[in-house]
């Protein structure tokens, strides 16, 4: 027979699953991270104002030139700063079905907006780089099919990889992917994925984490660990920059009638020990 504290600590532990589930709660987030350690904050935005921090984020990729995007994925999106927007106390990013001329010549088919910690052209400094740490967004997913909403990390070298993916759903919204690149001892590109299913992500905010440390890597999903990478070789030791962005088309189009969406981020932190 169990015990009633047993019973009392189960039935606090589905409602905080329901909680996890609607999005209300981890948005609010917590004062620390989920992974054990005396952490810092060195780095956050709460999105309080009416416009972006441009002292924190650019709109764009290093290879800025009037807007940008990543051809070798060939994605559908031509990343421009008109659609960033602040208000309400969140972060937007917004898809929409226009088409928009790259100044690299080609036409395409959607213009979206993405935030870097990085730079505002190839010769720039970035604006905050980070070695090891806890990053954590709350975010809340577009529901339309074809989008790639993305919480992840880039080398301050502008060459990936290595690349981590803390957040990463690819023209789906049920299945989570967590990646980290690498290149072995050849110098061959490798990577490795977790995945975490879930059909609520959409319905509300979720915490998407990770906790990268010298010799792990630590994935969390509103404060539950989903995936771990502890081998050395796989392990980054570079400085990174931090992007949230909403592609269109990876792997997938979006279905005929799509024609917008969104992605929303109430909050983003970095803590350090």
């Amino acid at each position: 027979m169990r015990s009633r504290g047993a019973v009392l600590l189960g039935v606090l532990m589905l409602l905080l699953v329901a909680c996890g589930a609607s999005g209300t709660s981890p948005a609010a987030g917590g004062t620390q991270p989920a992974a054990p350690g005396n952490w810092r904050l060195v780095f956050h935005d709460d999105f309080n104002g009416s416009r972006l921090d441009k002292g924190r984020w650019a709109t764009c990729y290093d290879w800025n030139d009037h807007g940008c995007t990543i051809t070798s994925n060939n994605e559908l999106e031509w990343y421009q700063p008109g659609q960033v927007a602040v208000g309400g106390g969140k972060l937007t990013l917004s898809a929409e079905r226009r088409a928009t001329r790259g100044s690299d010549g080609k036409v395409y088919p959607w213009t979206s907006g993405m935030v870097s910690t990085g730079r505002d052209n190839w010769y720039a400094q970035p604006r905050e780089t980070f070695t090891y740490g806890y990053f954590e967004a709350a975010i809340r997913i577009p529901a339309q099919g074809g989008m790639t909403p993305e919480f992840w990390m880039m080398p301050a070298s502008r060459y990936t990889p290595p690349e981590i993916d803390i957040m990463e759903f690819l023209g789906t919204t049920d299945r989570l992917g967590m990646f980290v690149h690498w290149r072995n001892a050849d110098g061959d590109a490798r990577k490795q994925r977790g995945t975490f299913a879930h059909t609520g992500f959409p319905g509300g905010y979720h915490v998407f984490s990770v906790d990268w440390e010298k010799d792990k890597l630590v994935w969390y999903v509103d404060g539950v660990e989903r995936f771990r990478v502890t081998d050395p070789e796989r392990i980054p030791h570079v400085p990174m920059e931090v992007l949230l962005n909403l592609a269109v088309g990876l792997p997938s189009t979006p279905p005929p009638g799509t024609n917008s969406a969104q992605m929303g981020v109430d909050w983003v932190r970095v803590w350090q020990h």
